[in-house]
């Protein structure tokens, strides 16, 4: 009961594929709460969804010995002007990040939040890194 964090080992060296493999094998796990005191131990970073719940922001708490976390809200349909200064409608993902200062400086978050942010607007730029 209550929050449990699973990771995927080495996702560095893995392909998209095989975290996506990894994922539904935990996902298999966590439904019948059957993870290993391996599957919740040795992670670096944390993605939370906080959105599924209806939340959109809130203050990560880093789980020693993890060095960030991101919190995923919901998405919400806001107004933007676009390049004609016309309002339309706008998806918007709300993130809350956290980062162990001693580890991660905040201009560092900064630039990965900002790194993420294009890739999650642009994917198909996450297929060119790749390969």
């Amino acid at each position: 009961e209550g929050l449990v964090v699973p990771n995927i080992k080495d996702v560095q060296s893995k392909s998209i594929f095989q975290i996506a493999q990894e994922l539904a094998e935990l996902q298999k796990k966590g439904a019948a709460n059957a993870f290993t005191t391996a599957d919740l131990q040795g992670g670096t970073f944390t993605l939370s969804n906080i959105g599924s719940i209806g939340g959109t922001y809130v203050s990560p708490v880093i789980m020693a010995p993890q060095t960030a976390i991101g919190a995923l809200g919901k998405i919400a349909k806001l107004p933007k002007f676009n390049a004609k200064g016309e309002i339309e409608e706008q998806n918007t993902l709300y993130i809350s990040w956290t980062a162990d200062h001693r580890i991660i400086d905040g201009a560092t978050m900064v630039r990965f939040s900002n790194a993420w942010k294009e890739k999650l607007e642009d994917p198909s730029t996450m297929l060119l890194d790749l390969m």
